[in-house]
């Protein structure tokens, strides 16, 4: 089954840039059969939607940089190179890599998928006969816990005052979402459950995909800003001042002392935002070492950058052609009080396909399941974290969040699918059962 997984997805995965093409038009098709929507309206709406998410995409583009800035730091370096010394099988380095990278997703997903890349490349370099294809995917399978954890977009969002649903879910503290019950179950459950998968596939050492280390050497580091013996400029001296670094990582760190101390720990997108960009300054020491590894870690982000507008003018058909009602319709005329959020999993999981991202998904699907369930009486808080859930489930298969970690391995989206095929239908298997009995 691993084999013939990964040889549909090597032959018949194309690129991401392509496949956001191709949806593009499965989703007009879709729309022009489903919904009353003329082909002008749908240039309309494509067009119009283009740039809608703009603000949001700034978001994400930032939790991947800070997340990177962080990773790439002296600390976060050494740390990398001491775990990676760990394992001395490349069964050992498949749990190791997938439990560091589940950790860290929940913690933040951008810093995650960076870490966990990261993590990769280094043990790559020092266990022999690892399979370097399982490895990245294991690292991209901690991605599947983010929308459980501290980052999660739909969570964060409605534990924000002045959300688009307050009108019907009102302000939810994290507490009936992040650290509910039911999810504190799915995230230990799949903290157990993905590295045993992983370590499952591994595969023997004559059929693994073993990588040159010579092609892992990092020949576009730049080196550490050095002074010595330079007769430095007033500019250069701010420049790799220590000072500025330390003044300015202490007022962030101040504001988010007195943001607690004012809001208590109501974590959103921002403020996880602000909190890594700090600790990435503080953690660089000085201005120039910091621009250098943002510099550096904007490249991971170049696939969201050039991809988020395509994916917004879907949702502009998605949204505005009224297909995601239809969609989200279709399951929920078939639900019923006990089987809503299982089914209302699954819509979400079907909607990712073609609106890969967390929040964005949760602007197309939150009016149409939060009055469904108003209207059985179900809870709310779960309806959004289904929708969640179900995001993060079928992202084993869509690469677009893939991009960064691809990037710093220097694989393709095809190279690592077939292990996330098998990875997604098991854990869905445990994700549903969790919504429907919990």
């Amino acid at each position: 089954m691993i084999s013939l997984s990964n040889r549909l997805m090597q032959r018949y995965m194309p690129d991401p840039y392509v496949l956001v093409v191709i949806l593009t038009f499965l989703v007009g098709g879709l729309a022009l059969l489903l919904t009353p929507s003329t082909p002008v309206q749908l240039l309309s709406f494509w067009g119009d939607g283009f740039w809608s998410l703009l603000t949001f995409s700034m978001q994400m583009v930032f939790i991947v940089v800070t997340g990177h800035v962080m990773a790439s730091s002296p600390f976060f370096k050494k740390l990398l190179g001491n775990l990676a010394s760990v394992p001395k099988s490349p069964g050992h380095a498949i749990i190791l890599v997938t439990l560091v990278a589940l950790v860290a997703c929940w913690i933040n997903w951008g810093f995650g998928l960076i870490i966990g890349a990261l993590l990769a490349r280094e043990i790559a370099k020092k266990v022999d006969g690892v399979d370097y294809r399982l490895l990245v995917a294991s690292a991209y399978s901690g991605f599947i816990i983010w929308s459980g954890g501290l980052s999660s977009s739909v969570a964060l969002t409605i534990a924000t005052p002045g959300h688009f649903t307050e009108n019907l879910i009102g302000v939810v503290p994290t507490s009936q979402t992040l650290f509910s019950p039911l999810n504190l179950i799915i995230v230990v459950g799949l903290i157990i459950l993905v590295p045993i998968i992983n370590r499952i596939m591994t595969p023997t050492k004559d059929q693994a995909f073993i990588i040159d280390r010579s092609l892992l050497e990092d020949s576009n580091a730049m080196p550490a800003a050095t002074v010595d013996n330079v007769e430095m400029t007033p500019a250069d001296r701010l420049e790799n001042s220590k000072i500025l670094s330390l003044l300015i990582g202490l007022t962030g760190l101040a504001f988010l002392g007195y943001y607690i101390a004012t809001n208590g720990f109501a974590i959103n997108l921002n403020i996880i935002n602000f909190l890594f960009l700090i600790v990435g300054i503080l953690l660089h020491k000085t201005p120039k070492l910091f621009l250098e590894a943002v510099t550096n870690s904007v490249k991971s982000a170049t696939g969201i950058i050039i991809q988020f507008p395509f994916y917004a003018g879907l949702m502009g058909i998605v949204t505005a052609s009224g297909l995601a009602s239809v969609l989200s319709d279709a399951f929920i005329s078939i639900s019923n009080e006990h089987t809503f959020h299982m089914l209302t999993l699954w819509s979400a999981g079907l909607v990712n396909f073609f609106v890969p991202s967390g929040g964005g998904q949760w602007a197309v699907q939150a009016p149409v399941m939060l009055e469904a369930a108003q209207s059985l009486g179900v809870s709310l808080p779960k309806t959004a974290m289904a929708v969640a859930w179900g995001d993060a489930w079928t992202n084993m298969i869509q690469p677009f969040y893939a991009l960064p970690a691809l990037a710093i391995a220097g694989l393709k989206a095809k190279d690592i699918m077939g292990y996330g095929l098998i990875i997604m239908l098991i854990t869905g298997i445990f994700i549903s059962a969790a919504f429907l009995f919990i």
